[in-house]
């Protein structure tokens, strides 16, 4: 009976964790797509392909220093297949993370839709699209299916390697959210004209469900090819990293433990009278 409550006791903190990295995913996924396709519904005619590609990347990068320390901020079932394969992440964590950051997108889609249907005249999510990802005719400059999955496999490998990367052991520790923030906006400044970007499988999902049609009959190739993209990357980070600590990505985007209680004692002494 010990025996169990012991186990119980240690089980408790573990699960708290594991729900706090879904919440800490959900909400880092929402704030993307909201950030970044509410940029590009609502703004879009004004700030152009330029200033939707800087959406996407402040969003993440804020997410990385806001959720990082939490979950590691995948934001991405992509990242974190990538992750898991390049053993970075916990196997157990994986349908935890993907359902949260699907949850998140879709919400965050659910309310870009809302307020744009307060625009004058309203708004149409089939008709306009919400910021879907699409090839063809929905392709924002008709490129076809085989440019669109080539392009978005190629972008998912450069988004992967580069979070694999700037979490390595050895990359400066603290830095990674500029490199991955950075990366992704190249990456929408590249991609965007072609197929929208996605480069996110719950990216896609979300917007998708509200607009159907096109959005929704090729929603498979936003999904298949970013997560090729993502096993691509980490073959390729296997074979050029081999670090002899591995870390996680949650741990290399966290200040190093001196920097932290540098940060806690200045704040007692700033807070201790004189």
């Amino acid at each position: 009976m010990r025996e169990e409550n012991v186990r119980a006791a240690r089980a408790a903190p573990t699960n708290g964790d594991a729900m706090q990295k879904y919440l800490a995913e959900a909400v880092g996924t929402f704030v993307l797509v909201l950030g970044g396709v509410g940029a590009a519904v609502l703004a879009g005619d004004r700030i152009g392909f330029l200033g939707v590609s800087f959406a996407f990347g402040l969003s993440l990068l804020a997410m990385v220093y806001t959720i990082g320390p939490i979950s590691g901020c995948h934001v991405n079932p992509a990242v974190t297949v990538g992750l898991l394969m390049a053993g970075k992440f916990d196997k157990r964590h994986v349908a935890g993370y993907v359902i949260a950051q699907c949850v998140g997108a879709i919400v965050a889609a659910g309310l870009v839709l809302l307020i744009a249907k307060g625009m004058p005249g309203g708004y149409s999510a089939g008709a306009e699209g919400l910021g879907s990802n699409g090839y063809g005719a929905a392709s924002p400059e008709g490129f076809g299916g085989g440019a669109a999955f080539l392009a978005e496999v190629a972008l998912t490998f450069l988004l992967v390697l580069t979070v694999l990367g700037a979490t390595d052991s050895r990359a400066p520790v603290g830095f990674a959210g500029l490199a991955i923030g950075l990366v992704l906006t190249l990456i929408h400044l590249v991609g965007i004209p072609i197929t929208n970007t996605s480069v996110n499988p719950a990216r896609s999902l979300g917007p998708a469900l509200f607009a159907g049609g096109d959005a929704l009959r090729q929603l498979w190739m936003f999904i298949i090819a970013p997560l090729l993209g993502a096993a691509f990357a980490s073959a390729v980070y296997k074979l050029v990293h081999r670090p002899a600590v591995q870390i996680t990505a949650t741990r290399a985007e966290q200040a190093t433990d001196e920097e932290r209680r540098e940060r806690v004692v200045g704040q007692r002494d700033v807070e201790r009278p004189v």
